[in-house]
């Protein structure tokens, strides 16, 4: 179905005030310095800009199919913020969902039902140790096949789409599509028999964890060329953070610190080496991994969810001690923390 965005993005082009944003963006660059001063960085622009349009409401199923209901759906996100006033930097992204990197090597997607209103994801690779073989005999696959296509034409039509409002291409920025992590990616396409696979097949796990390493090189690099990289840092999730990418650890929950270092380490390390740096996403427990990640180079933060999962001051130990940001931390585990008189050293942000 063809929309009319253009009394969307003049109606964003009118709210944006550079003024507000450089300043919101100069405060993001002092907290990624460490040269925040206070306890919990939470910065906000100086006024709320509501919108005088009624933007709809578009489903996830609704964006997935139709290129303007995914800009529709993600410049809507960027309205919000600006009618909330949050400090929250405005971007948008080519939004697929978790299995854009398993698609590319030709698992089936999984598409919930329209009233749940929640992201796809896929069906492990049919065929198990075999169907592993045979991805690994044919190397990196088409990064157009899958969601490939889509996912990059989608950053292409968000840069025609600011091409006209100065504004707009200034200020929202179009962050990388969701690539997970190695392990992550790997999870998805083996399934829950991964876990067994690691321990019985360890040299396959290995040859795979690299193609999928090699593979998400390829894809980063090549959105890349759609969406370059300005400067040292880069936009996600709202945040500020230095490098290019953020990886994503869930599946890392379920295993040692040892399977850490030896089946994530090498290959997080790799893609933060090849991308200037980045943060770093999990849900769940991490407290037990959180010294092997710390020590990744280039690493600046961490994007945790869940710290009801963890025991905190590990977590605090292994990254504000260490000079590494907490993004996004629920407000009330930094202020648990900050009533015992444990020392943030300006490096958790709370919405």
């Amino acid at each position: 179905m063809s929309i009319d965005l253009q009394p969307f993005l003049e109606d964003l082009e009118q709210r944006l005030e550079p003024q507000a944003e450089e300043a919101l963006l100069a405060a993001w660059r002092q907290f990624n310095a460490g040269e925040f001063a206070g306890d919990i960085f939470s910065p906000r622009r100086p006024q709320a800009s509501p919108s005088v349009l009624e933007w709809p409401s578009v489903t996830v199923n609704a964006a997935l199919q139709d290129y303007d209901q995914m800009a529709l759906q993600q410049l809507a996100a960027c309205s919000n913020v600006l009618a909330s006033g949050n400090g929250a930097l405005l971007n948008v992204r080519s939004n697929y969902g978790s299995s854009i990197l398993p698609s590319l090597f030709g698992v089936e997607l999984f598409i919930m039902e329209a009233g749940h209103n929640t992201l796809p994801t896929s069906q492990p690779l049919p065929g198990g140790l075999d169907g592993i073989r045979r991805l690994l005999a044919a190397g990196i696959p088409d990064l157009e096949g899958g969601l490939g296509a889509r996912v990059f034409a989608m950053g292409q039509y968000f840069q025609e789409l600011f091409a006209p409002y100065p504004k707009l291409r200034q200020y929202v920025a179009i962050y990388h599509p969701d690539l997970q992590g190695p392990m992550d990616a790997c999870e998805v396409l083996c399934g829950s028999a991964m876990f067994l696979y690691l321990i019985d097949y360890p040299e396959l796990m290995h040859a795979c964890l690299a193609l999928i390493t090699s593979t998400y090189a390829a894809f980063m690099q090549r959105w890349l060329k759609i969406v370059p990289a300005e400067g040292p840092d880069s936009r996600h999730w709202g945040f500020l953070h230095r490098g290019r990418i953020m990886l994503r650890d869930d599946s890392a929950m379920n295993l040692s610190p040892e399977m850490f270092q030896e089946f994530i380490a090498p290959y997080n390390q790799r893609l933060l080496d090849i991308f200037g740096g980045g943060g770093d996403h999990f849900c769940g427990r991490g407290d037990h991994f959180i010294a092997c990640l710390q020590k990744l180079r280039g690493l600046c933060g961490i994007a945790m969810s869940q710290p009801e999962y963890n025991q905190m001051e590990k977590i605090f130990t292994h990254t504000v001690d260490c000079g590494l940001n907490l993004y996004g931390l629920r407000r009330d585990a930094a202020q648990e923390a900050l009533q015992r008189g444990r020392l943030l050293h300006g490096r958790v942000h709370c919405w």
